[in-house]
């Protein structure tokens, strides 16, 4: 049987052999580069391993990171190409996605996307050839393998998160190929995630658990990343957008057969569940652990609430923290500080390092816990009705919180995780040279305050700026047009917490609300100076049962997942694989406050900056028309 290497919108079929991704020409004799010469030896080979990682999502970078396609941000409109020009938040954000020419386009690599089907074809070259490779070590060679097949699971899988059902390409199309090998169909989603997981598999006992070169491999893949990843493919696969969703009832294949499977099932939880332990033990076993930041810097004693918020800073922007289970080294926090960082320092507000434009929305500041771990509007403590009127800060709250200034009752006892994720009018920001906590930045974010809109294009949107990206130590210079000196660090792809939550939520998904489910998601609590579920229901809750049920678990859970993963890019996967991508960003105003106000009572008027559109069709990314011109076996997504 011949093999079927499934590459869309294919015109040539002598392109499959290609190499236009890969830099082989520098050891390719007369410039001819062949798949003999690329595995000639140990060194041309690392350089196609190196090729397949290449294709790696750029997880952190600004124009392609998912955080602008959902609600967890906005922006100016239109943008100033000359300090920012994001196309992904203008057309997808904004419901300009069409199939003209889609943005985020990973199925042909155009519009911010990469050509993954062409990543698969390297995979697949890479794991045809690497036996011939001569004098490797063994050891060696099974390891740059599992490498590879881990590659193609998570390039399977991100396609999958993408577009839903896909064509699988288990090996590559032989240059013999006939037409009808060319048109392919695009596979149910069930047997995709099957293939995933079945590359996985293959891939995790061969992998080391631990980097040991850590100067010149960290971001290589482990074990440890491979088995996290399968717990996290498994929840994707068990959850409401692909498990039993009759949303998708008529979306089926040429042949009719069905994209979804239509039927609930609770063993895709438990399978969940079982990898997430296994997971959760691996990491246990090179010491991983939830990060929990040491003072050095400071030279006098700093507050607990302080610790606990730079804790939650640093587990995302200190390189290689404990915490971190997979850092995408190719992908790093870069630019994206410069435009989370705000304008702090009054002296140096001509610095154009400082971009300020990564905004926050309202519905992010409101989904953060009070100080007592329970959402603003079940906390019996909490003045929800009068969260908008203004008051004054007194002293209790200086450490974050400007005494004696004026800002919204929002802003406070509020958790910690929203004082370390978010810098505010009022707020206070510790770092960035002050690390004393008693005398920590000022933010001052009115109309022509230093923090605050002064020109017509480096502001806040919303009124809100992103801390929790941005390194404390980083450094905003003098000078008109200073540079802005960054610690950039690995783009944590997966961390511990993200793991414990998944973990949390197939246990309650699988077994009810069982004492190993609030284990995990108190663990995540602790960390963020928080008590544990049961007891924060039960002294502050409305509704002092909530925890008691599945249903009620799964809200704590999930509502704990998108504080805790907050402005990573993760919300929007979240809220679609939960079936509830329709119901959260439909018809929703996306808020701020009024930022072109000086004085504290206009300022803090709720303004809507846009109503968002989001239909069923949304839930996955439109093929492009060319695409299904050129093979007509191909079904576009569905609604598009």
């Amino acid at each position: 049987m011949k093999r079927v290497y499934k590459k869309i919108g294919l015109f040539l079929l002598g392109l499959i052999l290609g190499f236009s991704s890969c830099d082989y020409l520098d050891v390719i004799p007369d410039n001819i580069a062949t798949i003999d010469n690329a595995f000639a030896n140990r060194t041309s080979a690392e350089k196609f391993l190196f090729t397949c990682y290449s294709y790696m999502p750029y997880h952190g970078e600004i124009d392609n990171n998912m955080m602008f396609v959902a609600d967890e941000y906005w922006l100016p409109y239109p943008q100033t190409p000359m300090f920012f020009s994001n196309e992904v938040f203008e057309h997808i954000a904004r419901g300009n996605q069409g199939i003209v020419s889609p943005w985020l386009n990973y199925w042909d690599g155009k519009n911010g996307g990469k050509p993954m089907f062409q990543a698969l074809r390297d995979c697949n070259i890479f794991l045809e050839n690497i036996d011939k490779v001569p004098g490797m070590i063994e050891a060696e060679r099974r390891r740059w393998t599992a490498e590879v097949k881990f590659l193609k699971a998570y390039y399977h899988f991100w396609m999958v998160q993408l577009y839903g059902p896909i064509p699988l390409v288990r090996t590559n199309m032989p240059i013999s190929a006939g037409v009808e090998e060319v048109q392919v169909k695009r596979d149910p989603v069930d047997e995709c995630f099957d293939y995933i997981v079945e590359l996985l598999d293959e891939a995790i006992p061969d992998l080391p658990a631990k980097i040991q070169s850590e100067s010149s491999e960290l971001g290589r893949i482990t074990s440890i990343i491979a088995a996290s990843v399968k717990a996290r493919v498994l929840v994707e696969a068990a959850s409401p957008l692909y498990n039993g969703n009759t949303d998708y009832a008529n979306f089926r294949n040429i042949d009719g057969t069905p994209f979804f499977n239509q039927s609930f099932e609770i063993e895709k939880w438990e399978k969940a569940m079982a990898a997430c332990s296994t997971a959760v033990r691996m990491c246990d076993s090179i010491g991983l652990e939830l990060y929990e930041y040491k003072p050095v810097l400071s030279s006098t004693e700093l507050q607990p609430s302080t610790i606990v918020q730079m804790s939650i800073r640093n587990s995302i922007t200190e390189r290689w923290n404990p915490e971190i289970i997979w850092g995408n080294s190719n992908s790093l926090g870069c630019y994206i500080q410069n435009l989370a960082q705000a304008f702090i320092d009054p002296s140096r507000i001509n610095n154009l390092g400082t971009r300020s434009m990564l905004a926050p929305t309202l519905a992010i500041a409101e989904m953060f816990y009070t100080k007592n771990g329970v959402p603003i509007d079940e906390d019996v403590t909490f003045d929800y009705e009068n969260r908008y009127r203004v008051r004054e800060i007194t002293d209790e709250y200086r450490y974050d919180l400007i005494a004696g200034y004026e800002t919204v009752g929002l802003h406070f006892d509020r958790e910690n995780r929203f004082y370390a994720d978010l810098g505010f009018d009022g707020g206070i920001w510790y770092g960035q040279g002050r690390y004393d906590d008693a005398d920590a930045w000022p933010i001052k974010a009115r109309f022509k305050q230093y923090a605050g809109k002064r020109n017509i294009s480096l502001f806040s949107q919303t009124g809100y700026f992103a801390k929790k990206l941005v390194h404390f130590q980083n450094i905003i210079e003098a000078g008109d047009g200073g540079p802005y000196t960054r610690t950039d660090y690995p783009w944590p792809v997966m961390r511990l917490a993200d793991l414990y939550l998944l973990y949390a939520e197939a246990i309650n998904e699988a077994t009810g609300p069982t004492d190993l489910a609030f284990t995990y998601i108190d663990k995540v609590r602790a960390r963020a100076g928080l008590k544990g579920v049961k007891e924060s229901w039960n002294n502050y809750a409305k509704d002092k049962t909530k925890y008691t049920s599945k249903e009620g678990l799964r809200a704590i859970i999930q509502r704990e997942r998108l504080i805790e993963l907050a402005l990573e890019g993760q919300r929007f996967w979240d809220i679609r694989r939960w079936n509830l991508a329709k119901q959260v960003f439909h018809n929703e105003n996306i808020q701020g406050w009024d930022i072109d106000q000086e004085e504290a009572a206009g300022f803090y008027r709720v303004k809507t900056m846009f109503t968002r559109k989001y239909e069923i069709k949304d839930n996955f990314w439109p093929i492009a028309e060319d695409a299904l011109i050129v093979n007509k076996n191909l079904k576009q997504s569905y609604g598009w």
